[in-house]
C-alpha cells in the first residue's frame, strides 16, 4: 500500500516519477569521405617518374599532383573563355 506522504512526495517532484531511460549509444558511425575527384594522371607512370629521381612516393602526393592537374585545366579553360574561343591551347597553361 502506498503512503499518503509518498504521493505528496511525487507531487512535488513528478519528474521522477516519469524518468526517462537513458539512450543507448548507437556504434560510432565512419566520417563520409570526402569527393575525390577522378584520377587523370597514370600513378604508375608517376611513381616511376618519382623513383627515377632517388626520391619515395607519399601516399597523397599523386592526389595533390591530380588536383594540381584540375587547377591547370580550369585556369586554362578560364583563359580560354576570356580570349572568345571553346578551344584549350598549349599557351592557355601559363602561370
Amino acid at each position: 500500500m502506498i503512503s499518503v506522504s509518498f504521493i505528496k512526495a511525487l507531487q512535488y517532484f513528478p519528474e521522477e516519477k516519469n524518468m526517462a531511460k537513458a539512450k543507448k549509444k548507437s556504434p560510432a558511425k565512419a566520417a563520409p569521405k570526402a569527393k575525390t575527384k577522378e584520377m587523370v594522371i597514370v600513378s604508375s607512370k608517376v611513381k616511376g617518374l618519382i623513383r627515377g629521381n632517388d626520391c619515395n612516393c607519399s601516399s597523397d602526393a599523386l592526389d595533390g599532383l591530380n588536383g594540381l592537374i584540375y587547377w591547370y585545366v580550369d585556369q586554362a579553360t578560364k583563359r580560354a573563355s576570356a580570349n572568345g574561343r571553346k578551344t584549350v591551347r598549349a599557351h592557355d597553361f601559363t602561370l
